[in-house]
């Protein structure tokens, strides 16, 4: 058995969660102050303010610190690494203190975990954080040396819904071939080869469809060219390509309800842009079954998007050819962190150490 704190931060909010094993006891998100956040001058320096703001909340609640056996925090900018459950260390901190792969609110959870575990002399976990590293080789090639494809994606809801997808399946995740796709903010489309993310496309950077607020894939020489014409600085050229972009450039929102609403009216410019968006992950999704040469158990739509009905019944007409379909709506991050750590402890998933 195992009484577990799962922490989650977020830009301006942390989500915790406390289990006695599968059994929620608490599942709280906490929302900080703008403008307090913005008074740290780097992201790891709010991780003592965040502490204290976590164990306040827990103190509220009559649950006390020191009972807790096991502590798991959201992964953060890290080196590559494999899927799976990783022990937090002390190398995993520093590298998450010198943030030299990305700032990033998730670069606290294991930076917390760890600040509350060692006081009360248990271990800290992550799993699946957004840098797992499964691509084949022949994946990584881009088409200029300079430039490596890379693997930054949804892992922790992409790996945990499909191990539960392969259980409904009466399978196990690394005896099957699947197509996840998460759809919130970003999209990320994964080919999982026998519990392997072979290929996906890196939603961080741009690479795949556009989203509700970012550009995804652009013809390179046009986007070059914008850089050069004098009217954008780097960091508005980056806006256009995570943050403004996608339908929110194209509409003015980056909330499917509204667009929906929309449509509902018969906008007939909100209607071709939902289409184009969904055309463009059904397109992606048709790269995925190439990458597993159409050896296809299952695909999974999964995150935020797939609560939309209209979103979902426009791409699984144009993919429906290649498979059984199934759509699962929402994140589930924080059962996804619970459940790879208890695996993880009852040897079912393997347990690695950060180098």
């Amino acid at each position: 058995m195992s009484y577990m704190l799962v922490i989650n931060p977020g830009s301006t909010s942390t989500k915790i969660a406390v289990y006695d094993n599968k059994t929620e006891v608490l599942n709280q998100t906490i929302r900080h102050d703008s403008e307090k956040i913005e008074t740290f001058e780097k992201v790891i320096d709010q991780y003592e303010f965040r502490v204290e703001t976590i164990e306040k909340i827990l103190a509220s609640k009559n649950i006390t610190v020191d009972k807790f056996d096991v502590i798991v925090g959201r992964g953060g900018m890290l080196k590559p690494i494999e899927g799976g459950a990783w022990i937090i260390n002390e190398k995993m901190i520093d590298d998450l203190r010198k943030a030299e792969r990305g700032e990033h609110a998730s670069n606290l959870g294991a930076v917390i975990a760890q600040n509350i575990a060692d006081k009360i002399g248990v271990k800290a976990y992550i799993v699946d954080p957004v840098v797992v590293d499964e691509m084949d080789d022949v994946a990584r090639i881009s088409g200029i040396p300079e430039i490596e494809r890379s693997s930054v994606f949804h892992a922790l809801n992409q790996k945990a819904s499909a191990r539960k997808l392969a259980t409904q399946l009466g399978e196990k995740y690394e005896d099957i071939n699947l197509i996840v796709t998460h759809m919130g903010g970003g999209v990320t489309v994964g080919a999982h080869k026998r519990g392997r993310v072979v290929d996906v496309n890196n939603g961080v950077y741009g690479d795949g469809p556009f989203t509700p607020e970012r550009s995804g894939s652009l013809p390179p020489e046009q986007v070059i060219q914008m850089c050069f014409s004098g009217k954008y600085t780097m960091p508005e050229m980056i806006k256009k390509i995570h943050g403004k972009g996608g339908m929110a450039a194209y509409l003015g929102t980056a909330d499917c309800r509204v667009v929906e609403e929309e449509i509902n009216k018969g906008n007939k410019k909100f209607e071709l842009i939902l289409d184009a968006m969904a055309y463009q992950i059904a397109k992606e999704i048709g790269e995925m079954a190439v990458v597993l040469d159409g050896e296809i158990d299952g695909i999974l739509l999964t995150g935020g998007l797939a609560f939309y009905k209209d979103l979902m019944d426009r791409i699984i007409k144009k993919i429906k050819f290649l498979g059984k379909i199934h759509v699962v709506p929402g994140e589930n991050e924080m059962e996804a962190l619970r459940d790879g750590v208890l695996m993880a402890l009852d040897g079912k998933m393997q347990l690695h150490e950060y180098v």
